[in-house]
């Protein structure tokens, strides 16, 4: 089934009418007769849309509406509101209330299937974006406060300047955080509207020829820098087609070619806010998704890879290694008498060593090279494409980094002010024509390495050796 669907209607013929459309195009539904029958079922099945008649035996659509927004268990779920009556006041507060459309009897079903789409794909990003953030929040990824609220640039494009600059004074009153500017159709792709990083495009259906705003809409989405706007598509009254269309081809939302209706611009900026405050929504909740994974890879005191990230890593260079046949090596590298450092100075002196550890140690490698924090004083490099001299070498230059300066300690700190660090290492080679070992084993065979580095004094390189323990 393409969704769950609740048909809200107190007559009867009109529910089993629309069952039949709807399940024609592979919906399950479910009915209601009245208010009460419905807020019932939605807390029982939680369906994924709901198609709302106006009027009800026992309470009006838009009291169940305004209920259903209130709850924030139900609040997500699309309601597209269904009436016989025209009156352009009644539409504007069932948006207002919260509703995602709403729709004149008798229903055009090639529109109705098309806003259905539309919304459900809308509800499934939605709903796949809130599950990554709360994943993230349980691993204790928090999203930070928004600190202002985002003022949005909206570009008019109408079919004449003259439509466009009406849109405009239409709008200039209603609209809540955007300002409109006036766009011609010929410099909507060019380099000028590009680098204004339009926020919304409001585009005119047929721009000089039937078809050309939906035209110019496609072209906006394939461009990397327009391709997240909103755009919004103003259609004369009764272009169903049109409409249909316009949606199935990502149009954010439908408004009317003609602003200076009653209601009409209102309706047309309360859809455009509507549009817009949920694009920045998407915004942060994929930039905070991009900043949880970040921090899912990087160690938060030392901004270096973790071990989760530096294992998945080393196997994918084990992988390359194979396949190219070129040579890797890989160091475990620990700090000497670190505990110390804790013990006598404490933990923020300890982790300002580590933080100047890191600087150290990025500073000596590639970017190529692969280096992680992989447990408190312990760190692990690894070096694509590199042989044993060049491996032994670079180690050297590591080992030396860490000890030919003392590190300072933070402000407050008694004396000393600096304490002199080193580092023991310990180096596994692989030539992958002749080894076939696993990460894991030349992990091990690196830590066998510092273990002689450790025994032999520290502050020092050994190098595995299948014929010596290191």
């Amino acid at each position: 089934m393409a969704g769950r669907i609740l048909i809200v209607d107190d007559v009867a013929t009109n529910r089993i009418v629309l069952k039949v459309k709807l399940s024609a195009a592979r919906y399950e539904t479910m009915q209601a007769g009245s208010g009460a029958e419905a807020l019932r079922l939605v807390g029982q099945y939680a369906p994924d849309l709901i198609l709302l008649d106006v009027q009800l035996p026992d309470m009006s659509g838009l009291e169940v509406l305004r209920r259903l927004k209130a709850d924030p268990a139900t609040a997500g779920i699309p309601v597209l509101m269904i009436t016989a009556f025209p009156d352009p006041r009644t539409r504007l507060e069932a948006l207002r209330a919260g509703a995602a459309d709403h729709l004149m009897k008798p229903l055009d079903e090639q529109l109705l299937l098309a806003r259905l789409r539309s919304l459900l794909r809308l509800r499934e990003t939605e709903q796949e974006l809130t599950l990554r953030e709360r994943t993230f929040r349980d691993l204790g990824f928090a999203e930070g406060p928004a600190l202002f609220e985002t003022r949005s640039r909206i570009a008019l494009i109408g079919c004449t300047r003259d439509e466009a600059r009406s849109w405009k004074r239409c709008l200039a009153h209603h609209l809540g955080t955007g300002s409109a500017v006036v766009v011609a159709r010929e410099d909507a792709l060019g380099n000028g509207a590009v680098a204004q990083g339009y926020d919304a495009y409001v585009i005119s259906a047929d721009l000089g020829r039937p078809g050309d705003g939906l035209r110019l809409m496609s072209e906006l989405h394939s461009r990397a820098r327009s391709r997240d706007a909103v755009i919004c598509i103003a259609l004369p009254e009764g272009a169903s087609d049109s409409a249909a269309m316009a949606l199935d081809l990502g149009a954010a939302d439908l408004l009317p070619e003609v602003m200076g209706a009653p209601f009409a611009a209102q309706e047309a900026a309360l859809r455009l806010d509507r549009a817009l405050a949920r694009k920045h929504r998407h915004e942060r909740l994929r930039d905070h998704l991009t900043d949880g994974l970040r921090l899912a890879m990087t160690d938060p005191l030392t901004g270096l890879h973790n071990r989760r990230y530096a294992m998945s890593q080393l196997a994918r260079l084990a992988e390359r290694a194979r396949s190219t046949g070129r040579p890797f090596a890989v160091m475990a590298l620990d700090l000497d008498r670190f505990k110390s450092v804790n013990d006598t100075w404490g933990h923020a002196a300890g982790d300002a060593v580590l933080v100047e550890v890191a600087q150290r140690l990025r500073a000596q490698l590639r970017q190529v090279d692969l280096l992680a924090r992989i447990g408190g004083e312990e760190f692990l490099v690894a070096l694509p494409e590199t042989g044993p001299e060049a491996a032994q070498a670079s180690a050297e230059r590591l080992c030396q980094a860490i000890s030919e300066a003392p590190i300072e300690l933070p402000e407050g700190e008694t004396e000393p002010r600096a304490i002199q660090i080193t580092a023991s290492i310990g180096l596994a080679l692989c030539d992958p024509l002749a080894d076939s070992a696993p990460v894991e084993a030349l992990i091990a065979r690196a830590d066998r390495a510092l273990l002689g580095s450790k025994a032999g004094g520290r502050n020092q390189v050994r190098v595995f050796r299948h014929d010596a323990a290191a």
